[in-house]
């Protein structure tokens, strides 16, 4: 993801230029309130594409507890041993589907995490950024006042107050694999297990 410098229009190409203290503010304030909005947008959009993937579970499972019952109340003389791969086929469909399904709403929900993950760290930066200029300015004007009188104020360069988007590190990608791993397991067993019983019920 390339890196974006966030930054008024007046200092964005001009590193020798200098902004007073409202200016700097005013710039961190915007700055704070849009990744706050942000990571609000995203939480708000990983919350609905978690209500989706629990949507896509209970259709699944309702769908596996129609096979096994189907199976079970079957009479022996309709459903027999040789018919087991109609069953199978069904499951293997339906696991097909429900694989795909997941893993692009899966796909969905890390990404959204991944971008709020973004906008928080980016949102901590801002925020401490602009603590530091606060407890700078409050400095300078003690020394002041402790001084001669109120003097200027210093300016600043447009780096003390540009915020870059940030990024984790690699190693928060981690989560995602591991998230992918245990679903795909699950997936696993639930085949397995549905497989089995269909095997039990129909030739045992």
């Amino acid at each position: 993801m390339a890196e974006t410098a966030y930054a008024d229009d007046d200092h964005a190409g001009g590193g020798g230029m200098v902004v007073g203290r409202e200016a700097a503010t005013q710039a961190l304030n915007t700055i704070i309130q849009l990744h706050f909005e942000k990571t609000l947008e995203k939480k708000r959009a990983v919350d609905a594409q978690k209500k989706e993937m629990w949507r896509l579970f209970q259709l699944f499972f309702l769908f596996l507890a129609l096979v096994l019952t189907a199976q079970v109340q079957a009479p022996p003389t309709r459903l027999q041993c040789r018919h087991c791969w109609v069953p199978i086929g069904l499951l293997s469909l339906a696991h097909l589907i429900f694989y795909v399904s997941v893993a692009q709403t899966l796909r969905c929900i890390n990404g959204f995490k991944y971008q709020r993950r973004c906008h928080k760290l980016t949102l901590a930066l801002a925020t401490d950024r602009l603590k530091h200029l606060k407890l700078r300015y409050s400095a300078a004007a003690a020394a002041a006042t402790a001084a001669v009188g109120a003097g200027e104020e210093a300016p600043l360069l447009p780096g003390e107050f540009e915020i870059h988007y940030q990024e984790p590190p690699e190693s928060y990608f981690g989560k995602f694999k591991r998230s992918w791993a245990l679903h795909f397991g699950f997936l696993m067993c639930t085949f397995g297990f549905m497989v089995s019983a269909s095997l039990v019920l129909l030739c045992f």
